[in-house]
């Protein structure tokens, strides 16, 4: 992929300021994992059985790949900030006032999320909230406890959680890899000299994280966000006050935008929690909705076989992690998924633990 963004003149305090942000936060919610496995350990119950020297040499090997991956994402996030494809986040390292409230309340959470997971691996819990309205007006396999968290994607509760609680699985990375889905988008303007007006509409929207870090690094850009969760949308609303974004309460399979009206469309962390059938519609109604050489960006997890030292873990995240629609996504084959939305792959990028897909509406 071509990047001709012009490089920092400062690159040297790019580095820098990079270094000392990205290592207190991953320092601060890597610190957070460690400590809730250890926790989650002791009161799940149980001794660790000892492990053989085959259990211990694939541990070594998965710490290893993890490793490396996460040094080559933060050298190919500092990059980024350096040829000015993007600025370097504001946020990177954690304000301590805010971190300590959202540690807080991630601690307080806890004891529910173990209950909830102990519930789940005896069969005493059917995955459906008692929060999810039975009317219709939300399909099914969206009405579920995604990750055991409380509230799923419903609550108020769940939305101010959700992103500390990102950060912690990913060791503080989370950022870094959602950032890889705007070289793409610079690679599209750029080769276009930036269209007067362009519009992106970012899928699964969320807390509006991938929106607000497009409009960091792309302020011209029109921007709508999307999102099923009436709750998550308030937060994102919040996080962007100031930037004005159009939003949509609807399901990604069916996108509330006329044929051919947006140029750009990203889904982060979206596809591998939707049912096989629903990520093929949500794929072909991101094709509908975009202009002929519109582009679309995909980051998500990866797959088996892209990094085969972490295989163990892929096949283990959708028990630990309640995800059910994971196995699936982890085996399946998105290249022709995309191109049977009608859309042309154009390249991907690993990004630690997540991977970049590229395609173009032809």
């Amino acid at each position: 992929m071509d990047r001709s963004a012009p490089p920092s003149g400062r690159p040297a305090l790019a580095t820098a300021a990079y270094g000392a942000g990205q290592l207190a936060r991953v320092g601060w919610y890597l610190g957070h994992y460690i400590a809730t496995r250890r926790w989650l350990s002791r009161v799940e119950g149980g001794r660790r059985p000892r492990r053989s020297l085959r259990g211990r040499l694939v541990g070594a090997r998965i710490h290893a790949a993890l490793t490396r991956r996460a040094i080559a994402l933060m050298a190919r996030d500092l990059a980024n900030v350096r040829a000015g494809i993007y600025p370097l986040p504001a946020d990177l390292a954690p304000r301590p006032l805010a971190a300590g409230l959202d540690a807080a309340r991630y601690w307080h959470d806890l004891p529910e999320v173990a209950l909830r997971r102990r519930r789940r691996r005896h069969g005493d819990a059917t995955g459906t909230l008692a929060e999810a309205p039975g009317d219709g007006r939300l399909p099914d396999y969206y009405r579920q406890s995604f990750h055991d968290q409380s509230g799923g994607w419903l609550t108020g509760r769940s939305a101010a959680l959700y992103d500390t609680q990102v950060e912690v699985l990913f060791g503080g990375l989370a950022g870094a890899m959602r950032r890889q889905a705007l070289p793409p988008v610079a690679d599209w303007l750029a080769a276009r000299g930036a269209p007067e007006g362009a519009g992106l509409l970012d899928l699964g929207t969320g807390t509006g994280a991938m929106l607000a870090t497009a409009a960091e690094a792309f302020p011209a850009l029109a921007l709508h966000g999307l999102d099923l969760s009436a709750a998550y949308l308030a937060r994102a609303r919040d996080r962007l006050a100031d930037r004005p974004v159009r939003w949509h309460e609807a399901a990604a399979e069916a996108i509330p935008l006329p044929d051919a009206s947006v140029d750009l469309v990203t889904a982060v962390y979206l596809l591998h929690e939707l049912p096989p059938a629903v990520r093929a519609a949500a794929l072909a109604e991101a094709a509908r909705v975009l202009r002929p050489g519109g582009r679309l960006v995909v980051v998500d997890s990866i797959q088996l076989g892209d990094a085969p030292a972490l295989d163990p873990l892929l096949r283990g995240f959708p028990e630990q992690f309640h995800e059910p629609y994971y196995a699936d996504w982890v085996a399946a084959d998105v290249p022709a998924l995309l191109t049977a939305a009608g859309l042309v792959p154009a390249g991907t990028e690993p990004a630690y633990l997540s991977k970049v897909w590229v395609a173009d509406r032809p």
